[in-house]
């Protein structure tokens, strides 16, 4: 094997442990009590299992609020995503597709739009969302949610892959606008929609400071504005909760990933040989 191999190889391995070993650290301290959080090797596990019993303290707390959170996770995200990539499917390829006076000047205004921190976003979402009476509702979270400036550049990008000629045959076949998007657009940009998605799903779950401002009722809340409350209490007793919170937390997030893993990889090579 050559040097340069050897070094690659090595680095990718560093790079690898790195990752996975704040994941190691969870799955263990979700295996152990308040105490052995504190008195045992912080990279290996405790005395008896009690991942089971963690797990059930979780989801018996204030009867029963993690599953609310779990809930309220899954449909600003999934909702939301899914919201997010047909609107960002339908403006890119009205981008792409559809010439039209300004079109260079909206798009430019959208790649602008990626430039901006969702946080900074945040109060004056909320008080457009005050002057609605959306504030402490569900809509306060998951109408922002449905906005993607990404997916529409990621959309607009792989739009462009769709031949003209075959849209040019749909129209001489009798076929409207509207039905040549969703039987044909939508078809041939399948790869890059499902990329939006898991990136938009990814980006809500993980989503924290917009829940904050607009969201007050603990009913309401993700997963983890939940968990960030937890942590905040300086009770031992919630350490565990806040750790088999978290491991739980992760678990959709990984398997959209590799449920979706080879539309995505598909998705994203097909953009790349475009560009």
């Amino acid at each position: 094997m050559k040097r340069a191999q050897v070094l690659t190889t090595s680095a990718l391995f560093v790079a690898s442990v790195y990752f996975l070993l704040p994941l190691w650290w969870l799955i263990v301290a979700a295996n152990k009590n308040g105490s052995e959080l504190f008195s045992t090797p912080a990279l290996w596990f405790g005395g008896e299992a009690r991942i089971g019993e963690n797990l059930s303290d979780v989801f018996a707390y204030q009867d029963g609020v993690f599953a609310d959170w779990i809930v309220n996770s899954l449909l600003y995200s999934v909702v939301g995503a899914a919201a997010a990539t047909l609107l960002a499917a339908a403006a890119g390829y009205a981008l792409a597709k559809y010439p039209f006076r300004g079109r260079g000047l909206v798009f430019a205004v959208i790649i602008g739009a990626l430039l901006i921190p969702p946080p900074l976003l945040a109060v004056p979402q909320y008080l457009l969302a005050s002057k609605t009476g959306m504030v402490d509702t569900v809509w306060s979270v998951l109408l922002p949610s449905m906005v993607s400036p990404f997916g529409v550049y990621l959309a607009r990008v792989y739009a462009d892959t769709v031949p003209d000629e075959l849209l040019e045959a749909a129209r001489v076949d009798g076929a409207g606008e509207l039905r040549i998007f969703c039987t044909v657009g939508l078809r041939l940009m399948g790869p890059a929609l499902v990329t939006i998605f898991l990136f938009q799903t990814v980006q809500i779950w993980n989503n924290f400071f917009l829940p904050l401002v607009m969201l007050a009722d603990n009913k309401l809340w993700p997963l983890t504005l939940g968990l960030y409350f937890w942590n905040s209490n300086p009770q031992k007793s919630f350490f565990t909760l806040v750790i088999a919170g978290s491991l739980i937390s992760i678990v959709p997030l990984v398997v959209a990933f590799l449920s979706l893993n080879r539309f995505w990889r598909g998705g994203m090579t097909a953009g790349a040989v475009k560009g």
